[in-house]
């Protein structure tokens, strides 16, 4: 039987699903290639964990689907969904360690989210302005 993982990562409204199993070192985000993938800023954000992990990535296939948010919001949704995928491939604690020293929301949600627009203004916190005169 063949080793197949699932994972998934979330960035603002951004929800990203990961399919890791034994290949040829094809990445794919909503099947295109990662070499592809635009805006370049993003293909860098996704491509990170692999460059962390070094020469594991050459025996795998990673399928990644990522839908709503943003490009960025969905880049790091991505990003988030490799790097844990990974760690669980190899179940290695120095690779979890080096993910988490570069950079800790690779494994770890950020729970931020944006604030709902109020009655009464413009935005979240903004108000609209009153004159007495």
């Amino acid at each position: 039987m063949k080793k197949v993982i699932h994972t998934s990562g979330k960035r603002k409204t951004a929800i990203a699903r990961g399919k890791f199993r034994e290949g040829k070192g094809r990445i794919r985000i909503n099947k295109r290639p990662v070499e592809l993938y635009d805006p370049e800023l993003a293909r860098l954000k996704i491509t990170e964990p692999l460059v962390l992990a070094g020469d594991i990535v050459n025996t795998l296939d990673i399928d990644v689907k990522v839908v709503g948010g943003g490009v960025m919001g969905q880049a790091e949704a991505a990003r988030m969904v490799i790097a844990k995928g990974l760690i669980q491939w190899t179940s290695d604690m120095d690779l979890k360690e080096k993910f988490t020293q570069y950079d800790r929301t690779m494994l770890v949600g950020d729970p931020r989210r944006s604030e709902p627009k109020k009655y009464g203004g413009r935005g979240a916190r903004a108000r609209r302005q009153k004159s007495y005169r």
